[in-house]
């Protein structure tokens, strides 16, 4: 047999690695612990991430909306007959952007780090590969050795570099999604038997078994696809996380260090989004329509479940925690709205909610690195000593909550109107959770920022410095570019996201026919 080989691109397999590279680099050259060690750790970081991101560029320069194909695809055999393949389309470029965009950031943001410096950053670069692998692999077993992969230096950081609770946090993080991915795992299985290949291409033209069988004695409408569906919604609603597993994300946040939370905000939770977009409705349409009012009403519950909990919050990142999983509640919706606005609302809002979210965490970094609390009865009336820090804080409390004009108003617009084509009384409740987002926001707000400096611990604390400034000032560019043009992006994954669900709406169409011929039959 010919060997398969196609690299005339190497450009994804380069992004992809380069960081894992950088980190291998900082691995065996980097000696000591001293400050100058450290110093230099962190400069040959900065520079790996800012470099990834440039190239990244590249990819977005030659990527070709109208194509609604997998783009720059590389292919060539690897191990146990198994291929290695890479490639990108419409619905992962923006996410790929994301994560290459935010780590320079997330490494900037680690610059007060003192303990165990050079290994802080190779966990880092290497779960930077990783979430880009997860997003740029066309092999089924590539994807979940990637997928799988980011939780172990996720883990790490966690648990070496976080709070006093931080072996609790990191343990529940990985216990939770590793469960939930052996699920799929077993799902993969059996995909590959059934079809006879793991090519993700090929696996979604192909048209799984979904005629109604029994398992123990309960009839399981859509048969294999609907426990195919349910096996990879087990691991991408904890990857999301989805109510009721979503009690991890909370934990996780609040023990780990800043960039650890940022990471996990901006890119590790959208991998659960990405999951249902290339797989669960491409691949088990039926299974998903199946399950779509389940999903679609587990959504409204979190989005509004998790408001009030956000409401009742003494820990200020354990609020912006739980507004994480409220607002990806409405992805979700949008995503098993299944039409063009819902879609493209998701997409959007897991984009927008990346800069937000992380944003509004790096904000939290800031007064905890000079106070060491994060207790909100601990501030009050910083606007008065911290004027800069207090504008920044305000633009991005009110992008959360979905002020016109930023990124967060136009994915909850488009996710609400796609969710109101399928179901009035959804987007009623989710609506609901609209004015609750507001409500916590704003009353974080109130109690950190507002108000008289009554504290005396608080008289001394001192306004953001430039390099802090310069962090937040690419996030503020993106979330109002975003919110003013958001054409920028919605041209990108239009194309793509239309061949999805005409494709969705077809094998839908296809099974209602064949049910039909059966029963006239």
């Amino acid at each position: 047999m010919e060997a398969k080989t196609k690299m005339d691109y190497l450009l994804l397999s380069f992004v992809t690695f380069a960081p894992a590279i950088a980190a291998l680099i900082l691995l065996i050259v980097a000696r000591g612990d001293d400050a100058d060690a450290n110093r230099v750790a962190k400069r040959f970081a900065l520079s790996a991430t800012t470099f990834t991101f440039v190239m990244s560029l590249f990819i977005l320069a030659q990527f070709d909306p109208s194509d609604t194909g997998f783009q720059m695809v590389e292919e060539t055999e690897w191990i146990m007959g198994f291929s290695y393949k890479m490639g990108i389309d419409g619905i992962s470029i923006l996410f790929v952007m994301l994560t290459t965009f935010m780590m320079p950031l997330v490494i900037a943001a680690s610059w007060g780090v003192k303990a165990r410096v050079k290994e802080y950053m190779i966990a880092f670069l290497f779960l930077e590969t990783l979430m880009l692998g997860v997003f740029m692999a066309l092999d089924l077993v590539l994807f979940y050795l990637f997928f799988e992969g980011g939780l172990i230096p996720m883990f790490l950081i966690i648990g070496i570099w976080g709070g006093k609770n931080r072996i609790y946090a990191s343990f529940k993080f990985f216990l939770y999604t590793f469960f939930g991915s052996i699920l799929m795992l077993v799902a993969m299985v059996a995909m590959f038997a059934e079809a006879g290949t793991t090519d993700i291409v090929r696996l979604m033209a192909h048209q799984f078994n979904f005629a109604d069988i029994d398992v123990l004695g309960i009839q399981i409408v859509g048969g294999l696809q609907t426990l195919l569906f349910i096996a990879f919604f087990a691991s991408f609603a904890v990857k999301m996380p989805m109510w009721p597993v979503h009690t991890w994300l909370p934990d996780a946040h609040v023990q780990a260090p800043t960039a650890g939370s940022v990471v996990l905000a901006a890119v590790l939770l959208k991998m659960g989004g990405y999951g249902f977009l290339r797989f669960s409705l491409p691949m088990f349409p039926v299974g998903s329509a199946v399950m779509t009012e389940l999903v679609l009403w587990m959504s409204a519950i979190a989005i509004v479940y998790t408001s009030l909990v956000a409401l009742v919050q003494e820990d200020m990142k354990k609020l912006i925690a739980y507004s994480s999983v409220a607002h990806m509640g409405y992805v979700t919706m949008g995503i098993f709205a299944a039409n063009q606005q819902g879609i493209d609302g998701a997409i959007f809002q897991m984009l927008s909610h990346g800069f937000i979210s992380g944003a509004l965490f790096l904000c939290v970094g800031v007064i905890y690195d000079r106070m060491h609390s994060r207790e909100i009865d601990s501030y009050g009336g910083l606007v008065n000593k911290m004027p800069a820090y207090a504008l920044i804080f305000m633009f991005f409390t009110m992008a959360n909550v979905g002020l016109p004009g930023t990124s967060g108003f136009v994915g909850e617009f488009l996710t609400l109107i796609g969710i109101f084509q399928v179901n009035t009384w959804i987007a009623l409740v989710a609506t609901l959770g609209v004015i609750l987002s507001a409500a916590y926001a704003l009353w974080l707000y109130r109690r950190v920022v507002l108000g008289e400096l009554i504290k005396e611990s608080l008289r001394s604390i001192s306004d953001m410095t430039r390099q802090e400034k310069l962090i937040f000032m690419p996030l503020i560019a993106m979330t109002l570019v975003l919110g003013i043009y958001p054409a920028l992006a919605l041209d990108l994954i239009s194309p793509s996201v239309e061949a999805l669900v005409s494709n969705y709406d077809a094998s839908l169409a296809d099974v209602r026919s064949h049910a039909q011929a059966v029963v006239t039959n």
